[in-house]
């Protein structure tokens, strides 16, 4: 164990030394809290007592001994569970008023830009509908119904996947009610602004201001409160005529939607995550950069949203930066930062240094990329550096296995050089079309096909077309992802949040190394702690620029493991995903296990056929998200605590620190998203065939409530995604 939290320190740049340091000081005060049945050591520097999971973790004070006993019964809460002497302030939630619109649905990234002591706004991204829950309490939680009866029946009757509610004439009715359904999931999308304050007993309350609003999936529709663009891939959206579909509204664009994460500027800006818009518009364009058909993605309420109104799919899938103290802002999205499926950003600013953007695309062999900026950053705290996304170079990021990197600069003059499939846990690639007029994509599986791709391209020039240079550039940067396989950047294990470290180090969650229909990892990157390819649990990465220059073209990079079980070389929690560094140091995360598998039963490590059973249903003994904290100071630094968990089938989103550490923000996303609302408090005993720290195997019993009916916590009441303010009753800093 020491040797791994020294391992872990170093990793973070703490130092080893850290283990040495004095518990946490406040006000010439320890902030201290009991912490039961841990060495005495422990018990005088921890500032909570962690939040008892269904796993035994070496952090949680249980011994060996007493493990067994201690674990052999669980019984999961439809609740944020917090240590003792914490609470949460409700936000807001799915349906309450924002500006003239409403608290939209699955609530993800949170950004406090404070314009006072205690106060100050609130960005909040929502980034999908859960059909099923949202359909069901739609009309009680919005107080109106929409024809879902009318348009499933339909559905069906076509015997069809989908509706192409485009290609309908004006006038059906049909498309008429698949539009009303279409506008109001749009309308739970996107981005939201609301002004708060903390009371004076520590409360936080909303206070209603006029810059109060939301920027929806439909923003600019009915009100020409349209967002626009920067940078090359303006010169496609704006030319006159292309290969494929344009909506003719050149540099206007019709809303936001699937805002996943993001990231917060030192200029006060925050930036909004497009992640999966794949399922709402086309991805795949053709090699001048223009959309495919809208009709190309059906209608299914979660599916085809946008394609239903005739959005062009290029003009999603992009970051999107917005001014909360700016009222008239409705944002701006700045294609040097490339289209794909974003999930965070992480802002480098330094005067006299070039401006640096990473972000990672998170799909199964997504990759990590950085923005570069042409000019240097003069003063990190100026609005003007956002006119620094305006010219630049996106790179993406090709690792090596001795620990070495590079950036690949995604430009018309880069040499055409894709790994092979066999390199691949899951033996994939997936590359642009080789018949350009015809667009889109091929999945590569056999090494030949990669071959022949390289023999017949030699740069992406050969690949992406235009009348101009900037035309070039831009359909480049709108197929990032594709542009990126074919030259090369490194396929990883969905790089989900990216936050920067006090020395400059880029620490990057890499959620799951599974493969799927859109990707893999690449095997030689991405192992588990004993050799396991692939890894389902995921890890955290630690970057480090040559000669700490955001504009350096290589770096060294570390791949830490640390999710999985403790027995396995894990920490005890699975698929990381939000990261949060608070100004002390300390580093907070919270888990992003698929909803399928929370609390999935496993009464046996081996299956009906006698086979080892997978590692993403072993997620099933981790139990509902979780919110961790590691201290990186004290007696405890590099111990990872687990500071809350969520309520029934939700993802817990969005950690944001306020500056004086007396808060820490966070979205619940999606509670009761299988079974939607928890009816008469209904639970089920499941059955786990657990480990201790050491590996001895034991069966728990699990009382698992079906559904929620979080944050109203009421008889059968509705589950809606909410935010909250979590702070301690005694108003210290949180740790």
């Amino acid at each position: 164990m020491t040797l791994k939290r020294r391992h872990f320190l170093m990793f973070l740049g703490a130092g080893a030394g850290s283990l040495a340091l004095q518990p946490i000081v406040q006000n010439g005060q320890r902030i201290a809290a009991p912490f039961k049945g841990a060495p005495a050591a422990a018990q005088d520097a921890m500032p909570f007592l962690p939040v008892k999971t269904p796993m035994p973790l070496e952090s949680d004070g249980v011994s060996l001994a007493e493990q067994v006993a201690n674990y052999s019964t669980f019984a999961v809460q439809d609740d944020l569970v917090l240590p003792e002497g914490y609470t949460y302030d409700v936000i807001g939630a799915w349906g309450d008023p924002v500006g003239d619109s409403r608290f939209g649905y699955n609530n993800d990234y949170l950004s406090f830009v404070e314009t006072a002591s205690g106060e100050g706004f609130l960005t909040i991204n929502f980034e999908y509908i859960s059909g099923d829950t949202w359909m069901q309490t739609y009309e009680q939680v919005i107080g109106q119904s929409l024809p879902f009866a009318e348009v499933q029946a339909a559905l069906e009757a076509t015997g069809e996947e989908g509706i192409d509610a485009y290609s309908l004439p004006d006038g059906d009715p049909l498309k008429a009610q698949v539009e009303e359904i279409a506008k109001e999931a749009l309308i739970d999308l996107g981005i939201g602004v609301v002004s708060i304050r903390r009371e004076a007993d520590g409360s936080w309350v909303r206070t209603f201001s006029d810059a109060d609003r939301r920027i929806t999936g439909i923003t600019g529709m009915d009100d020409e409160r349209y967002l626009s663009a920067t940078g090359p891939a303006v010169a496609v959206f704006t030319k006159e005529s292309g290969q494929g579909y344009m909506d003719g509204m050149g540099n206007q664009i019709i809303g936001t939607f699937n805002n996943c994460a993001g990231g917060t500027t030192p200029w006060g800006t925050v930036f909004s995550a497009e992640e999966n818009f794949q399922n709402f518009v086309p991805e795949t364009v053709y090699a001048d950069g223009t959309s495919m058909a809208p009709e190309s993605i059906t209608f299914t309420v979660e599916n085809g949203l946008g394609s239903v109104f005739g959005y062009a799919g290029n003009k999603y899938g992009w970051m999107v930066e917005v001014d909360p103290a700016n009222p008239d802002d409705y944002g701006i999205k700045h294609t040097w930062l490339g289209r794909y499926r974003h999930e965070a950003v992480a802002v480098r600013a330094e005067s006299g240094q070039k401006l640096a953007f990473y972000s990672g695309c998170d799909r199964r062999g997504g990759h990590l990329y950085k923005f570069v900026s042409n000019d240097d950053v003069s003063d990190p705290t100026s609005k003007s550096n956002s006119e620094l996304l305006e010219a630049g170079m996106l790179y993406a990021a090709k690792f090596n296995p001795d620990g070495t990197g590079s950036w690949i600069p995604l430009e018309a003059s880069t040499p055409i050089n894709p790994d092979l499939p066999s390199a691949h846990a899951g033996g994939m690639i997936t590359l642009p079309n080789p018949d350009r007029q015809a667009g889109g994509i091929i999945k590569a599986e056999e090494d030949a096909v990669v071959s022949q791709f390289t023999s017949q391209f030699s740069t992406l020039a050969d690949l992406y077309t235009g009348d101009s240079d900037e035309e070039v550039q831009g359909a480049i940067l709108i197929d990032a992802h594709f542009a990126g396989n074919a030259v090369g950047a490194t396929c990883t294990a969905r790089p989900e949040d990216t936050d920067i470290g006090s020395n400059g180090s880029v620490f990057i969650a890499f959620t799951s190394g599974g493969p799927g229909g859109d990707g893999s990892p690449n095997s030689s990157i991405f192992q588990g702690p004993n050799g396991e390819d692939p890894y389902e649990h995921g890890w955290i990465m630690r970057l480090d620029e040559d000669g700490n220059d955001p504009a350096a073209m290589t770096f060294t990079w570390e791949l830490f493991a640390t999710g999985g079980e403790p027995a396995e070389g894990g920490m005890g929690f699975s698929n990381p995903d939000n990261l949060e560094f608070d100004s002390s140091g300390n580093l907070w995360m919270v888990t992003d296990m698929s909803t399928s598998r929370h609390n999935f039963e496993v009464p046996s490590r081996i299956d009906d056929e006698g086979n080892p059973v997978s590692q993403s249903q072993l997620r099933g003994l981790f139990g509902n998200n979780s919110v961790w904290y590691f201290p990186t100071s004290g007696p405890n630094a590099g111990k990872g605590y687990v500071f809350a968990y969520g309520p029934m089938e939700c993802e817990m989103c969005g950690p944001f620190v306020t500056s004086d550490e007396s808060t820490i923000f966070l979205a619940a996303q999606h509670p009761g998203e299988t079974h939607g609302i928890r009816m008469e408090m209904a639970s089920e005993m499941r059955m786990y065939a657990m480990q201790t720290t050491e590996g001895e195997e034991f069966m728990q019993q699990r009382d698992v409530p079906i559904g929620s009916n979080w944050p109203a916590k009421t008889l059968n009441a509705p589950p809606r995604p909410a935010t909250v303010a979590v702070r301690r009753i005694d108003g210290e800093q949180l740790v």
